[in-house]
C-alpha cells in the first residue's frame, strides 16, 4: 500500500520576490508581519519591503544576459526525439529544471521565454489543451463537507532499467481545503481502492461528509444518467455506510462536475519528466514527494495553501468508524523478516531487499507476477517473480559488498563476477 502523509509548514523567504506571497499567507493566518525584521534579513530599506508587500515588480524587457539562456542546451536535449520523458506543459518542465538543474527564476518568466524560442514553444502547442467549455458554474462546499475522488489511470512508464509498466495513481481531495492524497498501484481494484480510502481518512483523523465520484465500476454498479439514479455497488455502499459518508455519483459525460480533482490531474504529468530516470520504488517516493509540494503550495483558486486551510477543515469531519471496521478494508500483506543476508523468503525462493533493513519485518504482494515488498507503508523493492532460488538487483548485491569489503579496489567487477557465479550454481 502506498500510502505516506509527511507534512511540513515551513515557509522560507530567500528574495523580495517572494513578499507577495508571503503578505498572502500571513493574512490568511492574521498575523502581524514584522517588516523591520525583514529589511535586516534582506540587507534593503523597510520602504522597499512595504513596496515588495503590496506587489511591486521590477519591468524588464531585456532577454540578453537572461539566467534562463544559460539552460538552452540542456532544454533542447530534454525536448529532443531523442529524450524518452515527456513534458505537457511548460510549468512541469520549469519545476523540473528546477528540482534537477537549479534554475531558478519565476515561473511566468520561464514561460515567456519559451515563448519567444520558436522551437521550444512548437513542442508544447502539438498537444495544447482544448479550452473549458462556457457556462461551467463554479461552487464551494463548507469545511469537512466533500471530498472528490478520480483515478489518473493508465500511466506508461519506463523505469531506470527499461523494464516498461503501466501505473494509476488515486486521487483524493477534499474540496474546501484542496488538501489531496496521491496512492500509486499497479491495479484499480477495489480492495485497493478502499484501503487507500480507509488510510486517507485515518491520517486526516475524520471523514468527510460525502464522497463525490465518478462511475467507475469499483463504485458503481450501473452508472448514473441525466434520466437514471444509477446503481452504486453494494461492497462500495457498504464500505460508506460504515464510514458515515453518502457516495454522490456524478452523471456520466459530466466530469467537470468534480472539477476540483479533474483540475489536479494534469499535476501528475509531472511523472513523465523521470521517464527512464526512477526505479517503481523511487517513482513511489516522487509522487508522495510532488503530493507534499502540491498541499504546501499556495492554491490559486482559494488563495491559500492546503496544508493550513486543512487545520479548519479537520474540526468538521465526522468520526472515525472502530478500529475493528476500518482493519476489515486495509489491505493485509505476508509479513516475513528480512534475514542476515537481506534476502527475504517466499515461495522457497529468496529475493534482496537495499541494505539497511536486515532484521525488519516486511509485509509481501503479488501482482501481475511480481513480488512486491513493503516497510510500513514504503515500497521497499519490486522483484519479477523467478525460477531461481536467490534472485538479487545487482545494486543491492554491490551494496552489501561495501558493506563487508570496503577497501576492496573494484567491487563493481566482484559483484558481477560472483552473480554470475551464484547464477550458474543456483538455477
Amino acid at each position: 500500500m502506498y500510502m505516506t502523509l509527511d507534512v511540513q509548514t515551513e515557509f522560507e523567504i530567500r528574495s523580495l520576490l517572494d513578499l507577495p506571497k508571503f503578505k498572502s499567507l500571513m493574512e490568511n493566518l492574521n498575523m502581524k508581519i514584522n517588516k523591520s525584521q525583514l529589511a535586516r534579513e534582506l540587507n534593503v530599506d523597510s520602504r522597499t519591503i512595504q513596496k515588495y508587500l503590496d506587489g511591486f515588480t521590477k519591468k524588464t524587457t531585456k532577454d540578453k544576459g537572461s539566467k534562463i539562456e544559460e539552460y538552452y542546451e540542456i532544454i533542447a536535449a530534454l525536448l529532443s526525439e531523442d529524450s524518452k520523458q515527456t513534458f505537457y506543459y511548460k510549468r512541469v518542465l520549469w519545476q523540473y529544471l528546477k528540482d534537477n538543474h537549479g534554475l531558478e527564476c519565476p515561473a511566468s518568466a520561464f514561460r515567456a521565454y519559451i515563448a519567444r524560442k520558436p522551437a521550444f514553444a512548437a513542442y508544447f502547442k502539438q498537444g495544447h489543451r482544448l479550452p473549458s467549455p462556457q457556462g461551467t458554474i463554479r461552487f464551494e462546499t463548507a469545511p469537512g463537507v466533500q471530498a472528490q475522488l478520480d483515478w489518473k489511470e493508465i500511466i506508461r512508464f519506463e523505469t531506470d532499467e527499461g523494464e516498461h509498466v503501466e501505473i494509476h495513481v488515486a486521487v483524493l481531495l477534499l474540496s474546501y481545503s484542496r488538501f489531496r492524497f496521491y496512492h500509486m498501484s499497479i491495479t484499480k481494484s477495489q480492495a485497493v481502492l478502499l484501503s487507500f480510502l480507509t488510510e486517507a481518512f485515518e491520517s486526516l483523523g475524520g471523514v468527510p461528509h460525502e464522497l463525490l465520484t465518478d462511475n467507475m465500476k469499483t463504485v458503481m454498479d450501473e452508472a448514473r444518467t441525466e434520466h437514471a439514479a444509477g446503481k452504486i455497488n453494494a461492497k462500495f455502499q457498504q464500505f460508506a455506510t460504515d464510514f458515515g459518508c453518502k457516495v454522490k455519483p456524478c452523471v456520466a459525460g459530466r466530469p467537470r462536475t468534480k472539477g476540483k480533482v479533474e483540475a489536479q490531474m494534469k499535476l501528475l504529468d509531472e511523472i513523465h519528466t523521470y521517464q527512464g530516470k526512477l526505479s517503481l520504488p523511487q517513482l513511489h517516493d516522487f509522487i508522495q514527494k510532488l503530493c507534499n509540494r502540491v498541499n504546501q503550495s499556495f492554491h490559486q483558486g482559494t488563495g491559500n495553501v492546503p496544508v493550513l486551510s486543512l487545520k479548519k477543515e479537520k474540526n468538521s469531519l465526522h468520526p472515525l468508524p472502530t478500529e475493528r471496521v476500518r482493519s476489515s478494508y486495509r489491505l493485509h500483506h505476508k509479513l516475513v523478516k528480512i534475514n542476515t543476508s537481506n534476502m527475504i523468503s517466499y515461495q522457497s525462493r529468496q529475493y534482496s531487499v537495499p541494505t539497511g533493513y536486515q532484521g525488519k519485518t516486511v509485509g509481501l504482494q503479488v501482482y501481475d507476477n511480481h513480488l512486491y515488498a513493503y516497510y510500513n507503508t514504503k515500497l521497499v523493492v519490486r522483484h519479477p517473480l523467478g525460477e531461481t532460488r536467490l534472485n538479487y538487483k545487482e545494486e543491492h548485491y554491490k551494496e552489501n559488498l561495501k558493506l563487508s569489503m570496503p577497501s576492496y579496489p573494484d567491487i563493481d567487477d566482484l559483484a558481477k563476477k560472483n552473480l554470475r557465479t551464484i547464477g550458474g550454481v543456483f538455477e
